[in-house]
């Protein structure tokens, strides 16, 4: 492929594989063989280059023991196995590891060794830069996970600066040839008031929208959020957790997509996104 052809993205979230404590086993069966067939199906009609699965893929990973984790992420990867031509890569949700004051580093070290992850993380493909975060990650108050990734995305920021300024600032600067804004993908959406504004086919019922958010819960800090943009300065914005979709625009310019969730269980009518980007 040539460096001018758009990446095909498939983007996926809120998949919530049942577990021991709150799932049937019928019901359990029943959601991962949807499952299994949308996702097999979506991959042979579009063929994407790269999937991303936006967090909670678990339903019950915070209370899993370790037996019954190893068990969860073989079943994620056979659900969700993709060919050698498609690269998979995961972002840790609230109800994989638990919300911020929850985790200990036990659980998240359990993730990140099982799909090969960090708290932030650059992923770059010709010339398209995705930035992952974890979300829990972001309340910036010097916990363990939050100082350490901080210092990981400061150090993304500056080479995401020296690229936009075409500056060799260091020999590990990966970001070489014409610069292009990131993308930012995490579970959490920015910091919102409610879904009042999001008007696409599997956005909430109006109930739903008019719910408040809560920041730290139901979308990252307000606070956080505007930390953060202001050093990674993305020009498209990913995420789930709401359980519905969405189209937002910041007002700063900034577009920010929220994904359904990809089961039956949480949405009648589940979805995936895929995108073409350059």
């Amino acid at each position: 492929m040539t460096p001018e052809q758009p990446i095909k993205v498939m983007f996926v979230a809120d998949t919530h594989l049942l577990g021991t404590r709150k799932g049937h086993w019928l019901d359990k069966m029943r959601r991962e063989w949807e499952m299994r067939q949308s996702f097999q199906t979506a991959l042979n009609i579009h063929a994407p280059e790269l999937v991303f699965v936006l967090g909670d893929l678990f339903d019950e990973g915070l209370w899993s023991s370790d037996l019954d984790f190893n068990s969860y992420v073989k079943t994620f990867k056979y659900l969700f196995s993709v060919p050698h031509t498609t690269k998979l890569y995961t972002v840790v949700g609230n109800h994989d590891i638990g919300f911020h004051y929850s985790i200990v580093p036990q659980l998240e070290k359990r993730f990140n060794k099982a799909f090969n992850t960090s708290p932030v993380e650059l992923i770059s493909k010709r010339n398209v830069h995705f930035v992952l975060i974890n979300s829990m990650a972001m309340e910036m108050d010097g916990c363990f996970l939050c100082y350490s990734a901080e210092l990981k995305l400061k150090k993304i920021a500056n080479l995401l600066k020296c690229s936009e300024k075409s500056i060799a600032c260091s020999k590990e600067s990966m970001l070489n040839g014409t610069y292009s804004k990131p993308i930012l993908l995490q579970h959490f959406p920015l910091y919102r008031k409610n879904d009042i504004d999001c008007n696409v086919v599997d956005s909430a019922p109006m109930k739903e929208k008019k719910k408040p958010f809560r920041e730290g819960w139901d979308c990252l800090r307000k606070d956080a959020t505007d930390k953060l943009l202001k050093m990674i300065k993305p020009r498209l914005v990913f995420g789930g957790h709401t359980h519905h979709g969405c189209h937002i625009k910041h007002t700063n310019g900034i577009d920010e997509f929220s994904v359904s969730s990809f089961s039956w269980r949480n949405k009648y009518n589940p979805n995936y996104l895929l995108v073409s980007l350059m």
